[in-house]
């Protein structure tokens, strides 16, 4: 068994077209995100399950996959962000890595002693037909613990199809394993695609003062026991996904829980996410409890987000609309009285589209590969102040010489989130840097 450690090199000699190697064939630009795969999906949606180990059965070169699924916030545990893998060599192709697998699985329980361990296979391991499940159920009478098997080898399909395997997964060998000390009327699960930890955290606060306990998060700062008994839950509460909504209906046809589908994008969205979760609770005294505390937080924003409405309104940002952390973003600089240009490297789908008419009305930028000469211009013409994307874009600003804003979080989400995000834009953009950033060098000066 090995442990990552994380490393990069980079070539700086490159003389070749971006998108053509030293035989004139294409690759993905420096800007394009990397190929994505169903293991990919598999280890996103399951690795926020802070209290278990994550073993990798394959060549050790599969963990760079997985490098990038480690920055969920995590209120304790440090197990989730180490990649472990049995580092499957040629002589493992030849005579089956089965054997290596389950001596990795006892050495890794007896290091670092898991909560339970996902064994995650890969197209090496699935094309040579190792038992991963026969492997995982001769080592749990060992250990002890479970040791479940993820079954979503990369050559399956793309990361959508891996976040839909690691659902199945759960409702197959987890939820249901195990039941909670007590229960009370109003226990929930919040559901999404993808790490969510950020967002619940501005969530839950609220909810606790409802009286609403979060039986279990799938998946975000979540600990595997939560996800076990996840099916006393009264409501699941899903942050729209299409992928995740067989998995909900999955668990209604199971275990009779009943769902409702509700985005977190900004104000009005967390109002009608308390409303709705009141309604099908079905509890009088609960919608009472919701209203009196969606005036009292509503009213209290609006005070907030008057200085920074007078100080950004007029201004002008590009966001890439990329997943939920986009969308909170739009409609926080929206609601702060900015121009918005919304760019995407795909066609958005017609929900979507609809979403930006209602509240911008305009359609989207759509890119054809994300390069400078296809952005510049957007920010030159527009006079834009601000871009806000993912570190895929950064580089942009660098010519650009604009304020840029890293959109990989989902800490906006909840009323605290909208103050967060408006406090955000504003810092970012009134950073005294940008001043000394925009003046010419001494060298220039002379000339």
């Amino acid at each position: 068994m090995k442990i990552n450690q994380e490393n990069t090199s980079k070539n700086p000699h490159n003389s070749m077209p971006d998108n053509e190697d030293r035989f004139g064939m294409q690759v993905p630009s420096a800007l394009d995100a990397h190929e994505d795969c169903a293991f990919d999906g598999a280890m996103l949606t399951l690795v926020p399950i802070v209290d278990a180990a994550h073993l990798i059965h394959g060549p050790s070169g599969c963990i760079n996959n997985a490098r990038g699924n480690n920055s969920d916030l995590s209120s304790d545990f440090r197990l989730h962000k180490i990649r472990f893998t049995t580092d499957m060599e040629e002589s493992d192709i030849i005579f089956g890595g089965a054997k290596k697998l389950q001596k990795a699985i006892i050495q890794l329980v007896r290091r670092y002693q898991p909560s339970a361990v996902f064994v995650y296979s890969t197209c090496v391991s699935a094309l040579i037909g190792d038992d991963i499940h026969g492997a995982c159920k001769d080592v749990y009478e060992q250990v002890g613990i479970p040791i479940i098997p993820v079954d979503s080898p990369g050559f399956a399909g793309r990361k959508n199809l891996g976040i839909r395997l690691a659902g199945e997964t759960l409702i197959e060998h987890v939820i249901g394993t195990a039941e909670p000390e007590f229960t009370t009327p109003y226990d929930i699960n919040i559901i999404s695609e993808y790490n969510m930890a950020g967002a619940v955290s501005n969530i839950l606060p609220l909810l606790e003062k409802l009286g609403i306990r979060v039986l279990a998060k799938i998946t975000g700062d979540s600990h595997y026991k939560e996800i076990c008994y996840a099916h006393r839950a009264k409501l699941n509460v899903l942050i729209p996904s299409q992928i995740m909504l067989k998995f909900v209906k999955k668990m209604q046809h199971k275990f009779d829980i009943p769902y409702i589908e509700v985005p977190m994008y900004g104000v009005d969205d967390i109002t009608q996410l308390l409303k709705s979760i009141a309604t099908k609770l079905g509890s009088p005294e609960l919608e009472e409890r919701i209203e009196n505390l969606i005036n009292e937080e509503v009213n209290n924003l609006s005070e907030k987000l008057n200085f920074y409405k007078l100080q950004l309104q007029d201004k002008t940002v590009i966001i890439d609309i990329t997943d939920f952390g986009s969308w909170i973003m739009i409609e926080s600089a929206n609601n702060l009285g900015m121009q918005v240009i919304p760019i995407s490297s795909r066609k958005l789908n017609q929900e979507d589209k609809n979403r930006l008419k209602q509240w911008l009305d305009r359609d989207e930028v759509v890119l054809a590969n994300e390069r400078l000469e296809e952005i510049i211009p957007i920010i030159n013409e527009n006079q834009v102040n601000l871009l806000i994307a993912s570190d895929r874009l950064k580089s942009l600003t660098f010519q650009a010489k604009i304020p840029f804003l890293n959109i990989n979080s989902e800490l906006y989400a909840g009323y605290a989130g909208v103050l967060a995000a408006a406090q955000e834009i504003y810092t970012t953009i009134y950073s005294p840097v940008w001043q000394q950033v925009r003046q010419s060098a001494p060298w220039e000066e002379i000339e």
